[in-house]
């Protein structure tokens, strides 16, 4: 196990940065699964987006109470890019993991994901992880490569979000593009920029909610959003952008939906009860 380095310095090792809004059926069990981890030098920030949802706000003032979690709230609603950089804003972490308010981690995903980023001395890290649909139930896995490149994830968006994590003390804080929408894959994009590869834990650690109410569910209109992270993110031309939309993004998303399901067969077979939680 990691070293706790709590008692040694003032400030936490690791900040959880999670994003909220009308998540209230899962934000209990999330924030349980956080505050659960075997590596304990961490502070969890919540960013509240104006949630209508009056369980979100029951469930957040009674954590407020933990001396680990810190709450804050926007004032108008502005999307999950706007709430995680406000909750980057406030981080007093070396490092950012991201956790959204309706998914899940196995305990031990801080302390292993910590480990490989010490072993690697790399800037960002990823896990595999399950996806869940509203059961329960696992209907999918994403199992990425070992080691990724700016240009495998300009591609095709390997990581899932709530499975990533970086070390600012090697570029700084990096903030969230402020599009609406496939921001957490655009600031990855920004990071890998920087530090050219990141590396991944090649186990599942990480739980994602297929949940109804979920903006990324809707895989389809959701495609159209990756020419905004060629064109105002990257500053890509639009005939370049549009090329790598229909000959890199496109096919690439096909395939990853394909090996997904399969994957699962092949890993429920192994893992007869494979949600842990």
């Amino acid at each position: 196990m990691l070293e706790d380095t709590q008692s040694i310095n003032k400030e936490p090792l690791v900040s959880v940065i999670m994003p909220t809004y009308n998540c209230g059926r899962y934000l209990k069990k999330t924030i349980e699964c956080v505050l659960s981890q075997t590596f304990t030098d961490f502070e969890l920030v919540i960013t509240d987006d104006c949630s209508t949802d009056p369980k979100v706000h029951e469930i957040l003032s009674s954590f407020e109470k933990d001396p680990r979690v810190r709450v804050f709230y926007l004032e108008k609603n502005s999307g999950a890019g706007v709430a995680r950089n406000k909750c980057t804003e406030m981080a007093r972490g070396r490092y950012i993991a991201f956790c959204d308010g309706d998914d899940y981690w196995m305990p031990t995903k801080l302390e292993k994901q910590l480990k490989l980023m010490q072993e690697k001395d790399c800037c960002l890290s990823y896990t595999s992880y399950l996806e869940l649909n509203d059961a329960g139930n696992a209907v999918s896995i994403m199992l990425p490569p070992e080691r990724l490149t700016f240009r495998d994830t300009l591609h095709d968006d390997k990581i899932g979000f709530s499975t990533a994590m970086y070390d600012t003390s090697k570029f700084g804080k990096f903030y969230m593009p402020t599009i609406r929408r496939r921001q957490d894959w655009a600031l990855v994009l920004l990071i890998l920029q920087k530090c050219k590869e990141a590396f991944g834990v090649d186990e599942v650690l990480t739980y994602y909610n297929l949940s109804r109410n979920s903006l990324s569910r809707k895989k389809i209109p959701l495609v159209r959003y990756a020419v905004q992270v060629y064109q105002i993110v990257l500053g890509y031309s639009k005939v370049h952008s549009y090329f790598y939309l229909f000959f890199c993004f496109l096919p690439a998303y096909v395939l990853k939906k394909l090996k997904k399901r399969r994957d699962i067969k092949k890993y429920l077979k192994d893992h007869p009860n494979p949600v842990e939680i």
